[in-house]
């Protein structure tokens, strides 16, 4: 759960219909800071030096803003004097942004049999062109139904022919692939170069 006023994320527990609420950070602020010296840097992102953790905290104290632990690592440990609550609710808008701008390749099926007619080629065709286009993959599958399973040689004629049909537009992703009783093919759309 997300706390929206300070940015905060909190666990609930529930302990004999009492609830507890644990707030994980990823950062240590204030209190938490046990060290003997730090590098401070202020709220603008000017240094203002090493000295002592307790020193540092009364400079943020004075200021109404947290010490945060920024660098644990660094010799000496770096902290900067900020808004926590306020940092936090940055961090994770921006989080937000960056889930909205990722994009999931989707994977669209067109079943077909081996026999397939003209007309019915055609619009399966049609159909695939659009889905790629709109930039999903497309796994055209043939599906070989009792002696149908003979005729191996038929079902990948049909689909080296989508294929075909499609250049202009997809790159084969995985040729024609036989698992069982069905046959497919994967279809990309081509990259720009």
């Amino acid at each position: 759960m997300l706390c929206y006023l300070c940015g905060l994320t909190f666990s609930k527990v529930n302990f004999f219909n009492l609830e507890v609420f644990f707030i994980k950070q990823e950062l240590e602020i204030n209190g938490q800071i046990r060290l003997k010296e730090v590098q401070l840097i202020d709220e603008n992102g000017a240094k203002l030096g090493v000295m002592s953790s307790g020193k540092a905290m009364e400079i943020a104290e004075e200021k109404n803003l947290d010490l945060v632990l920024v660098a644990p690592n660094g010799n000496p440990p770096v902290c900067k004097i900020m808004n926590y609550g306020k940092y936090k609710f940055e961090q994770a808008k921006k989080e937000k942004e960056a889930k909205k701008k990722q994009k999931v390749a989707e994977l669209k099926e067109l079943r077909i049999t081996p026999n397939i007619d003209e007309h019915d080629f055609n619009f399966k065709c049609k159909n695939a062109r659009k889905f790629i286009e709109d930039g999903a993959k497309v796994k055209i599958t043939v599906r070989f139904r009792g002696r149908e399973l003979n005729y191996v040689k038929l079902g990948e004629t049909t689909l080296n022919r989508f294929s075909e049909a499609l250049a202009d537009i997809a790159n084969i992703e995985k040729k024609p692939i036989l698992e069982g009783k069905n046959m497919f093919v994967i279809l990309s759309k081509k990259t720009e170069k």
